[in-house]
């Protein structure tokens, strides 16, 4: 109830304060584990990675923010769950696991940290989690700057195939993989970019 009040609320607000256009909702399996991968420039990316979406998303939080009374009440019943600073515990690797498995939809940021000047620099978590898990990986890019008024999108694509590394090991494979969702992300961003760029 709270999450699905909370989604419709953001969703205008976005709209009115960033204009937001949505593109490739249908790229999103209905009833199957997802993983949505997408590029990071702002704390305001994950509503605006999850709010169009008609399935709960869920999201690793810092664990310093479920110390707050207040927010971290929030952000629990939104569906977040907490990962320590500096590394993913097994816990939370667990818990993404399992939540894939039993068919949710997850959504992480395989940059890590923010990244404003669109660096390809990687985490292996968010390929680590797709291989093990099996979820469909779907790139999602975040085009924009986060300017009052200015008209923002986020795209959503087809699930990338990581079908040919599944049964392979070792830390190339994770590198491979990141690599390639990183790069269906990056090149759904210059695909997007491009005509603003290019005025």
């Amino acid at each position: 109830m709270l999450y699905t009040f909370s989604c419709k609320l953001l969703r205008v607000i976005y709209k009115l304060l960033f204009r937001f256009e949505v593109k490739g909702l249908e790229n999103i399996p209905k009833d199957s584990g997802v993983l949505l991968c997408s590029n990071h420039i702002s704390n305001l990316d994950p509503p605006a990675m999850g709010i169009w979406i008609d399935r709960q998303i869920r999201f690793m939080a810092k664990q310093e923010l479920f110390d707050i009374p207040l927010l971290g009440r929030l952000i629990k019943a939104l569906g977040a769950f907490p990962v320590k600073r500096g590394g993913v515990s097994k816990e939370s690797i667990r818990t993404s696991f399992q939540l894939l498995k039993d068919g949710g939809v997850m959504a992480i940021f395989p940059e890590g940290t923010r990244n404003m000047d669109g660096a390809v620099e990687a985490k292996k978590g968010a390929a680590m989690i797709a291989l093990r898990s099996g979820a469909a990986v779907v790139p999602v890019a975040i085009c924009g700057q986060y300017k009052l008024f200015r008209k923002m999108k986020v795209v959503y694509g087809p699930p990338v195939d990581l079908s040919d590394l599944v049964e392979l090991k070792g830390g190339e494979v994770l590198e491979q993989a990141t690599e390639r969702i990183m790069s269906h992300i990056n090149e759904m961003l210059r695909a997007e970019m491009a005509p603003t760029t290019s005025r």
